[in-house]
């Protein structure tokens, strides 16, 4: 439901996950070329991976020395970069590795700085520069180049999982990765700075996304997708307050996992719709892959269909808390399209309340 909580979102790992547990907390974004009015859409993720297993250095788990003694990596990480465009301009990924300790943080309300990168609720702000020595460092996986970003956030709608990303939820470890969206739809203004070309964000063109995950690994498979520019062809009006989200979980009993669901939030105009009870399925062509999803409760149905093309997706690198790396990549894209039909129940049947065009769609998806 559009609730926000910013003390789910400030909240770190305990227990276990403290050993062999990860904390995310991403943001996307679109820019406009100051130069020649490209957009491009950026990301800036904020990682922090084992934290009871801190050293002097960051501990990277695909480094030889690390590998060869088998210790787990243990970070603060800060992953930045830009996705692919339709014009052709390759996405990039930019990694800087910092020891654990050289993290100062505050919970309440949440705000942290390693080096000079920044995180509070209402604004981001850093520098990542990577060298091409660097990048060829297999350990690092990272691209070559520099970012920097300066921006204010606006945080308007949210998605609170409830029960599925509770503090019962975590003590008894039901699903390997817990999920919360402080804001699904953010309205971004600022600047960015890539390899020397400025990009200006605008709050009502820069379609932003704010989100955190945590737990012990990722989810396999591995799909995400949202969107917060949304038109509805019943009024042909962008709607400005609403938002899609949609994120998978991996439950389980005790060790044994079960079958994988789906959550998906739409806020639309105001009122939220909330789908547990969700099918979907995945199709890969030569080009682009296509998602099909289904869901539907007592009062409503919502079947939504996107797509991207494989040409502007580009492969997020990570590593788990036990410093695997899945041979299946992670594939993701800033420039999707898709269509959702969307249907209020009532005693007559179903009603059509709207069919809304997808734009600037975000797409993350591993098979599994």
């Amino acid at each position: 439901m559009n609730l926000s909580d910013l003390t789910r979102n400030a909240n770190m790992l305990r227990g276990s996950l403290r050993k062999h547990g990860y904390m995310r907390w991403w943001h996307s974004f679109s820019g406009v070329s100051v130069d020649s009015g490209d957009t491009r859409t950026f990301f800036v993720e904020f990682f922090i991976m084992n934290p009871a297993l801190g050293r002097k250095r960051p501990v990277l788990g695909q480094h030889p020395y690390y590998k060869k003694r088998g210790m787990k990596p243990s970070y603060v990480m800060m992953n930045v970069g830009v996705f692919p465009d339709e014009k052709g301009n390759p996405g990039k990924q930019l990694h800087a590795f910092y020891p654990i300790s050289a993290l100062q943080a505050t919970n309440s309300p949440l705000i942290m700085q390693v080096d000079d990168c920044i995180y509070r609720e209402d604004r981001i702000s850093g520098y990542v520069e990577v060298t091409p020595e660097e990048a060829r460092h297999r350990s690092y996986m990272t691209d070559a180049g520099y970012m920097h970003w300066d921006l204010e956030v606006q945080k308007a709608v949210s998605c609170h999982t409830g029960f599925f990303s509770g503090k019962l939820a975590e003590f008894f470890n039901i699903l390997e990765s817990y999920w919360h969206g402080e804001g699904i739809r953010s309205f971004f203004r600022g600047s960015v700075i890539l390899d020397g070309e400025e990009f200006e964000v605008l709050p009502e063109l820069s379609y932003g996304y704010a989100d955190k995950h945590w737990g012990r690994n990722f989810n396999s498979p591995w799909l995400q997708l949202n969107c917060a520019n949304l038109i509805s062809t019943r009024t042909g009006q962008e709607l400005r307050h609403s938002a899609l989200a949609l994120n998978g979980c991996c439950p389980r009993f005790l060790f044994f996992p079960l079958r994988r669901k789906l959550m998906i939030q739409l806020t639309y105009t105001g009122e939220d719709f909330v789908f547990t009870r969700c099918k979907f399925d995945t199709k890969e062509t030569s080009k682009r892959f296509i998602w099909h999803i289904l869901g539907q409760t007592k009062t409503a149905v919502i079947k939504i269909s996107g797509s991207c093309t494989k040409d502007q997706m580009m492969h997020l690198k990570y590593e788990n808390p036990n410093a695997q790396v899945s041979k299946l990549p992670l594939l993701a894209g800033a420039n999707g399209i898709g269509g959702i039909k969307l249907y209020r129940i009532t005693p007559e049947g179903k009603e059509l309340l709207d069919t809304l065009e997808l734009h600037n769609l975000f797409c993350e998806y591993r098979a599994e």
